[in-house]
């Protein structure tokens, strides 16, 4: 046997069909969070589909540096594979072996490399191509990967799947991978289309609750929620445990407005999956959501329900923390609020304010739109052809004020202090104090963010002042929960 050289290894791994060759993601990319569902996955998932996460969960362990641990995941693989599905073991065993070749490759041992180089050729060869081979189980698997590594992999992971179905056009497995993926690309499918693909999946995977759940989600979607309902009630029976089952099926109840069942169900999900930030920011804005319906009711309603008011909005907030902790962006878990305060903004430059109100106005929407790292072409630029009025406001400011205003004031160390007062000004219809009031709330929110966001939204003595506070404090307190990589 001749000599195994690293340069002879560069020409053949790049053609094995595996993760390493995919471009599944960059290596800073992967989250932790990608990590904990592909491990809970492998909790809930019937045996035959559990080889596919410990394959994808191998190359999340090789970028991280856990090359040992890689391997097991590898070996655990490989003994599903076999016990699994021992018809067809060598073929769905490539990817495997595809694998193992360039993680011992990384670690510098070459020859355990080609040895499983060689066992890739003995199976491909049969197939004329001596590295590779088109083969729908192995489409599949890389449909199931895609699927695994967000959003932006849906696209591919269809195109795998309908050609794994152009071979074999009622294998359940790669009708349900079709499925799951036109569900997700919901700007690029017809509805009733994916309707109908998903109704075959369900008819040839009747076992697959996760499936009857996206069915759910897509009738809704289709104003037929009452067709839908069943199915999640179904789904819930028969896979109580199971995270992907219970996500969607408190999204289904979210999206009904039954934000009390949402948050039972988030939570049981949470449970599974303690670290996900997105689970947390769904429960934020589902106590968001029964916030926002004490809030529409109006003011007099707000001001009776003020105690039950502020607990659901300190959830939320408290809920909104979490998802920071977990590792979520703060752009993202923080969206609801900016959302708010670019209404208030936009709104109230449409009406006629004074000269120096105006131009507060423009400063605020000016740091929200640097937070949000919009393009200079934005609603700014287009607004400072606009004249700045002068005239005369008092109608504007002539709005309902509680009776006694001093006893209606929060004091500012109460906590979502400024949240709330930006609603009270909101609901007064005084945008530009409620945007004003949504600005300093996300500073005191973002305050100890390592990437000092903050500055967009506090008064430089605010800011000032916190800096002396750290400061006196000591080091230790300095350093509160970096964020993971989100």
């Amino acid at each position: 046997m001749s000599e195994v050289t690293k340069d002879s290894l560069e020409k053949i791994l790049p053609q094995l069909k595996c993760h390493f060759t995919w471009n599944l993601f960059k290596e800073e990319s992967v989250s932790h969070d990608l990590e904990a569902r592909v491990c809970n996955q492998i909790e809930f998932l019937n045996a035959e589909f559990k080889a596919t996460m410990y394959n994808l969960l191998a190359y999340i362990k090789h970028h991280r540096g856990q090359n040992e641990a890689a391997l097991e995941c590898l070996r655990q693989a490989e003994e599903l594979i076999q016990r699994e599905h021992a018809d067809q073991a060598e073929i769905r065993s490539v990817v495997t072996w595809g694998n193992y070749a360039w993680v011992y490759y990384h670690m510098g041992r070459l020859s355990e490399a080609q040895v499983y180089v060689d066992k890739v050729k003995h199976v491909c060869e049969k197939f004329s191509n001596p590295y590779s081979t088109e083969c729908p189980e192995l489409d599949s698997e890389e449909g199931w990967t895609l699927l695994q590594c967000g959003a932006k992999r849906k696209e591919r992971a269809k195109v795998c799947f309908e050609k794994a179905l152009e071979k074999k056009p009622h294998d359940p497995e790669f009708s349900s991978g079709l499925a799951i993926a036109m569900h997700g690309l919901d700007d690029k499918v017809r509805k009733q289309d994916c309707v109908g693909i998903l109704k075959d999946a369900v008819e040839l995977n009747p076992h697959n609750q996760y499936i009857k759940v996206l069915l759910a989600l897509k009738l809704q979607n289709v104003n037929k929620e009452a067709k839908g309902e069943p199915l999640v009630v179904e789904a819930l029976e028969k896979a109580p445990r199971q995270t992907d089952v219970l996500y969607n099926a408190a999204k289904f109840y979210q999206i009904k407005g039954d934000t009390d069942k949402a948050i039972e169900l988030f939570q049981k999900a949470l449970e599974s999956m303690p670290n996900s930030g997105y689970i947390c920011h769904q429960i934020s804005r589902c106590y968001r959501e029964k916030a926002k319906q004490i809030q529409d009711t109006g003011y007099s309603e707000v001001c009776r329900n003020r105690e039950k008011f502020e607990e659901l909005s300190k959830c939320a907030m408290d809920y909104s923390s979490k998802a920071m902790e977990k590792g979520l962006s703060a752009l993202y878990v923080y969206s609801d609020l900016i959302e708010l305060e670019t209404e208030c903004h936009q709104t109230a430059f449409n009406r006629e304010l004074p000269n120096t109100e105006r131009k507060q106005l423009h400063q605020g929407y000016h740091n929200l739109q640097q937070y949000q790292g919009t393009s200079e072409d934005t609603p700014v630029q287009h607004l400072k052809g606009l004249s700045l009025s002068t005239k005369s406001t008092e109608k504007e400011n002539m709005k309902y004020q509680p009776q006694d205003a001093a006893e209606n004031q929060l004091p500012q160390n109460t906590p979502n202090s400024w949240y709330l007062q930006g609603l009270t000004h909101k609901l007064n219809g005084n945008l530009w104090q409620a945007a004003e009031c949504f600005e300093k709330e996300l500073g005191c929110l973002l305050r100890n963010s390592p990437s000092g966001i903050s500055r967009f939204f506090l008064p430089t003595s605010e800011l000032e002042e916190e800096g002396s506070e750290r400061v006196g404090q000591g080091a230790e307190s300095s350093t509160l929960g970096e964020p993971l990589d989100s």
